[in-house]
């Protein structure tokens, strides 16, 4: 089985780098373009099933990489609820004592005041995907950055979120082996033959 997890694209909080998860922003127009260029010039992977994290941004994804495709929503995919951080930047946190308590220590772990931590996002996500996977059916699914991260560090040891949360409009696809996660490449894949 393969599972094709693929980052939202671009939206004012991420234009902006702002902490947001949990705000139900819309792609921005140079989103959807970026999203139409990739489309015509890359490859990306189908499935016999279509979900999204069921947020604005994920929806209008699916629709502009994939056209109006049936598909489910799973909540559990949403973004990170950054609570007392949601929609603030670096530079209008840095001095908050919250925030440096938060960045501090164990990162994955830590709660945002009012919002999750990684480790319960990772956790979540997990969840929501157990019937997809038991399900066995080459599955795309529209979500988050962070989320992302989190479920490639968790099934792939000695990483971290970072090293695998995608640039908008990419992700990761996920070959399974008896219910494992045994490799992921990314997408899309280049060479599609189209300009």
């Amino acid at each position: 089985m393969k599972l094709t997890l693929l980052r939202h694209g671009i939206t004012l909080g991420n234009a902006r780098r702002l902490y947001y998860g949990s705000t139900d922003l819309p792609l921005l127009p140079q989103g959807l373009e970026a999203l139409g260029k990739l489309r015509q010039t890359w490859t990306y992977p189908t499935g016999a099933r279509y979900y999204t994290s069921g947020m604005r941004r994920t929806e209008e994804t699916l629709l502009a990489l994939y056209g109006p495709v049936n598909h489910g929503v799973l909540p559990g995919l949403r973004e990170m609820d950054f609570g007392a951080f949601e929609m603030k930047s670096y530079e209008e946190l840095k001095e908050d004592p919250a925030y440096q308590a938060w960045i501090t220590g164990d990162f994955e772990a830590n709660v945002c005041p009012g919002g999750e931590s990684g480790v319960l996002v990772t956790r979540r996500a997990l969840h929501a995907l157990e019937p997809v996977l038991a399900a066995g059916q080459d599955t795309v699914c529209i979500t988050h950055g962070g989320v992302i991260g989190g479920l490639l560090a968790h099934w792939f040891p000695g990483t971290g979120r970072y090293d695998w949360t995608p640039e908008p409009g990419r992700g990761f696809q996920v070959t399974f082996q008896a219910g494992q996660p045994v490799a992921a490449e990314p997408v899309p894949f280049p060479g599609s033959g189209r300009a």
